[in-house]
């Protein structure tokens, strides 16, 4: 009855003619505008992050006012940042955050302190009191988490050297904000009233802060992988989805009761996620929630800016984007300076690229100027004013952001350049190893196979290519198959093949076949259309479908080859994955057949080197639209080759010139040069008009009966 009481009134207030609720109106708005100004970013060639933060700027509250609930947004937006933070804590690794314990320590360190100096000496300098210019040096000291990791994140450079340095001082300046939030309320006008005891309780605080997360860390690294194995094993997305966002909102629920920022926690908590081998599905399965939220913390944060302000104290505001600018450049560089000078691996490349990217202020940071107005401090002791202008100068150099880290990339590699160009004696592998460190197997500089699903099939297939030095990566839901698969010495991801992130996490890269052995024939048409999707890769797929297999459909998501189970041998699909194989990197695979007396003009006894055809090859005729159609076309489905070469030849004994495929039946037979001309044959005898060539490289059909040739843009096959 409680449930029905709250139900109800909901249900009702939506059916009347009361309108939506305002928060909806808000979140309608909110979303709208992003997917629309990232859509128009997306086509201008615009980083979507930069068009989610003019979003927030045109629909904000000073601007156009069209989002009344800001607190709802507001709250949208720490979601997003938690599962950002959680993302990268996933990709990340607890082996590989205790290799960077320097960085993280005495970078960091040094980072946040030369700022922070810096920073409140200019404002001493300028007539502001010590203890609004510490305050002020707080507020720049602080980086973007949020924006960093995401464009490190899509560049696929957090394993460089330059996005390890930039991680390493970030997570610094993320445990540095939980000391400053509770040391800023010292520095408010009343801290001269019992500051022994304020100062007791900072170390308590901190105390807490750090046995907690030492509790969590120990902890949940042992309880949490055997819980996602047994979730794993009921094989329900939907459970497994619920119990990965129940450890991430739980861990940093629990670290904020400690006093430790939100973030902070769901970067551990996908830290320990990304220890079980579990941390590819849970990525895929969370990620599409993360671009929603993420999409909503941008908007909130160009919510902020006002623009009218902007116009009217345009030379203050740029005189303090510039100055932040070179401040956080200048500390920056100085802190990662001495990194250099105590630990090997970092050039002046990365050095200064890690400095431009991250010479801007931190979502964070808008956290702390709220807790400083509150104990009566302002940014540059200028009161609303100075908060006005600490606004606009930080989503300024946020928007500005994508283009330092351009700018960064470029400075980078022509430093890498000259550093390469002084160092010609040095071997070639030196400057990989240097600007990147990377815990993924690497295949040798050949591309990988992709195998979806495990069960004989695949195993069997994955044992050949391992005989034949070809590598591979299975993917994987299941965990006993990920066990056996990694038992067997194969790299396994277990993850949803379906998940775009999961097969870019399997390689997709560097792959140069993707053989989809799912039970699912549902599932094998999600998983090809995403590949078709991304056209980047231009992967050719492999089908071995359960459940019955629709060529059709197979052929209109992009798949490129099928066995199909009801009529092949147990042999069929490893035939099949290397004839592809065989098709990508070389000549088709030939054949030496006996001849018969006459045929070919040669004697009897002796052999001819013929091509054939791979089985599984889907065939679709594609008439160019421009071209004049033929009536027996429309419709042609695409079909199997049944036979590895013309079927009367192979019976008779005799070889052929050139092989053609039935579109009717697929049935194969030899070209009108042959001596059979199997291919005419078979069209009188079964009334199937239209042949297709099979040759490597045509993209033609010809109809018998209208004695027509159509030509198409791409090989028929």
């Amino acid at each position: 009855m409680e449930a029905a009481a709250i139900v109800v009134p909901a249900l009702v207030h939506t059916a009347g003619a009361e309108g939506p609720p305002p928060f909806l109106v808000s979140t309608a708005v909110l979303v709208v505008a992003a997917a629309v100004i990232g859509y128009v970013s997306v086509r201008a060639r615009v980083v979507p992050i930069v068009g989610f933060l003019l979003a927030g700027v045109v629909i904000g509250p000073t601007q156009l006012g069209l989002v009344g609930e800001v607190e709802t947004v507001e709250a949208a937006a720490e979601v997003g940042v938690i599962f950002l933070l959680f993302i990268i804590g996933i990709e990340f690794s607890l082996e590989r955050l205790t290799a960077m314990r320097t960085w993280i320590v005495l970078g960091g360190l040094l980072q946040v302190g030369l700022a922070v100096g810096l920073v409140a000496a200019l404002c001493v300098a300028l007539g502001v009191g010590w203890r609004d210019a510490v305050f002020t040096g707080f507020l720049v000291s602080l980086s973007s988490t949020a924006i960093v990791l995401k464009l490190l994140g899509d560049a696929r450079e957090t394993t460089t050297v330059r996005g390890r340095l930039a991680v390493a001082l970030l997570v610094f300046q993320d445990l540095a904000v939980v000391a400053m939030v509770l040391f800023v309320p010292l520095l408010g006008a009343g801290a001269g009233e019992g500051a022994g005891s304020s100062t007791a309780d900072l170390v308590i605080a901190l105390g807490t802060a750090v046995g907690i997360i030492t509790v969590v860390l120990v902890g949940a690294r042992r309880v949490l992988p055997p819980v996602l194995e047994r979730v794993a094993r009921t094989c329900s997305p939907e459970v497994f989805l619920l119990t990965v966002l129940a450890v991430c909102f739980g861990t940093a629920t629990l670290t904020a009761l400690a006093g430790v920022s939100l973030s902070l926690g769901a970067f551990l908590a996908g830290l320990l996620v990304g220890e079980s081998r579990l941390s590819s599905q849970a990525l895929g399965e969370i990620l599409p929630l993360q671009i929603l939220f993420s999409a909503v913390f941008f908007v909130s944060v160009g919510m902020l800016l006002d623009v009218r302000f902007v116009l009217e104290n345009l030379p203050v505001v740029v005189g303090g984007v510039l100055a932040v600018f070179l401040v956080k450049l200048v500390t920056t560089w100085g802190a990662i300076g001495v990194l250099r000078r105590s630990s090997g691996g970092i050039t002046a490349g990365p050095a200064l690229g890690s400095a431009l990217l991250l010479a801007q202020i931190g979502e964070f940071s808008f956290v702390l100027e709220t807790v400083g107005r509150d104990s009566g401090l302002s940014p540059g002791g200028l009161g609303e004013d100075g908060s006005q202008a600490f606004i606009a100068v930080s989503v300024l150099l946020l928007l500005a952001t994508p283009a330092m880290a351009a700018l960064g990339r470029r400075v980078e590699a022509r430093l890498d350049a000259r550093d390469d160009a002084r160092r010609q004696a040095a071997s070639a592998g030196t400057r990989a190893a240097d600007r990147t460190v990377d815990d993924a197997p690497q295949d040798d500089g050949g591309r990988q196979v992709l195998l979806s699903g495990w069960g004989p099939a695949t195993r069997a297939v994955a044992r050949e290519l391992r005989a034949r030095g070809i590598p591979l990566t299975v993917i994987t839901l299941s965990p006993d198959g990920a066990a056996e698969a990694e038992a067997d010495g194969h790299r396994v991801v277990m993850g949803d093949s379906t998940k775009q992130a999961v097969l870019e996490m399997a390689g997709l890269d560097r792959t140069r076949l993707l053989v989809v052995a799912e039970d699912d024939h549902d599932r094998t048409l999600q998983i090809a259309g995403v590949v078709a999707g991304l056209a980047l890769y231009e992967v050719p797929v492999l089908a071995r479908p359960l459940g019955g297999t629709d060529l059709a459909e197979l052929a209109h998501v992009g798949v490129h080859r099928v066995v199909d189970p009801e009529g092949a041998s147990r042999h069929a699909l490893t035939n099949a994955v290397l004839t592809a194989l065989g098709d990508d990197g070389g000549p088709l695979p030939q054949v030496l057949l006996p001849v018969a007396a006459g045929a070919d003009q040669q004697p009897a006894g002796t052999t001819s080197v013929t091509s054939t055809v791979d089985m599984s090859r889907v065939v679709a005729v594609r008439p160019d639209p421009q071209q004049p159609a033929c009536g027996h076309l429309d419709p042609v489905p695409p079909v199997l080759p049944t036979a590895a070469g013309c079927e009367e030849c192979l019976r008779l004994g005799t070889s052929w010139v050139h092989l053609r495929v039935c579109t009717g039946c697929g049935a194969v037979g030899c070209c009108d040069s042959s001596p059979g001309q199997h291919a005419r044959a078979h069209a009188s005898t079964f009334g199937h008009p239209v042949i297709a060539s099979l040759e490597p490289g045509e993209s033609w059909a010809h109809c018998y009966e209208d004695l027509m040739t159509v030509y198409g843009p791409e090989p028929v096959g």
